[in-house]
């Protein structure tokens, strides 16, 4: 009888712990970017000029929900996602669940992460693309194509991906999933680890690659999604110790000489600049700084 009731004692342990886990809060956060979509190749998906943008929005939304749709179906119970495309106003976000929260246009200080903080346990990039300096990947760029040719942190090449993973890491948030094609796959799992990676398309050239049709593009999101929270405890954050050192180098010439009028900034080469953060969260600013100001911004 003893024996029955100890058993019955750690059965009833386990169904409230059961219950407790299903129950218990999860946040995820969602980057969206949209070179990295199902099918995108050129600048004929991605910008309102573009002759195919209208429909590429939908997939890029679509993708989004994918990810939404596998993070609820895995225990999220909360999601925010930021739409870091471009003039950040690509979502369609009538088309997204009620319960989500959307960060969009810019400037943002965390940039691409606007809202992130230390209560998410994970964080998905959906749509992402290679580094200005991957000699692979459709539409290869860090953060602006037409004024960066590479951005470092601590001596280390890094991508939109990267940074964002440092920003995220900053709040001990691990990046768990990300999707794009097959080069940004193998680009953030080389600095970050086995994360997740839904590889949508298969690069060819800047602009060209063998892609997936949007709806399996959907389907595999979704359980990799699924897969990623299933074994959220794999992941690590990607923390970098402080200070943060961050090297920018332009494609032109004129702004590194401009900015190292400043005396935080520091002119290493031609091209090239050198700005020291307390933290990721400074060295974001600095970042959106340098690629957002101009003296006639207004309002």
């Amino acid at each position: 009888m003893k024996s029955r009731v100890i058993c019955l004692a750690v059965l009833l342990m386990s169904v409230a712990t059961a219950t407790q886990a299903q129950t218990r809060p999860m946040k995820i956060y969602i980057s969206a970017d949209m070179e990295g979509v199902v099918g995108v190749v050129t600048n004929e998906q991605l910008g309102p000029q573009g002759f195919e943008y209208a429909r590429f929005r939908e997939f890029m939304t679509n993708e989004v929900n994918a990810a939404i749709e596998g993070a609820v179906a895995a225990g999220a119970t909360e999601i925010v996602v930021s739409d870091s495309h471009g003039n950040g106003q690509n979502l369609l976000i009538e088309k997204l669940p009620t319960n989500v929260l959307v960060i969009r246009a810019w400037p943002r200080p965390l940039m691409m992460m606007q809202g992130i903080d230390e209560t998410f346990a994970g964080a998905i990039f959906i749509g992402y693309h290679t580094a200005t300096t991957n000699s692979q990947g459709v539409r290869a760029h860090t953060i602006s194509s037409a004024r960066l040719a590479d951005v470092r942190l601590k001596g280390v090449s890094v991508g939109e991906a990267g940074i964002n993973a440092a920003i995220a890491g900053h709040f001990n948030v691990p990046v768990i999933m990300v999707s794009g094609d097959d080069a940004v796959v193998k680009e953030t799992q080389a600095l970050l680890g086995d994360v997740e990676g839904a590889i949508v398309k298969w690069a060819s050239g800047f602009h060209s690659a063998k892609t997936l049709v949007p709806d399996a593009s959907y389907v595999l999101i979704r359980e990799k999604v699924k897969r990623a929270i299933g074994r959220i405890r794999d992941f690590k954050p990607y923390k970098l110790a402080a200070p943060i050192q961050l090297d920018v180098r332009f494609k032109n010439y004129r702004p590194s000489e401009v900015l190292s009028y400043l005396s935080i900034v520091e002119r290493t080469d031609a091209h090239s600049i050198r700005f020291t953060g307390k933290d990721m969260v400074e060295v974001s600013k600095f970042l959106e700084f340098i690629v957002t100001y101009e003296p006639s911004l207004e309002p």
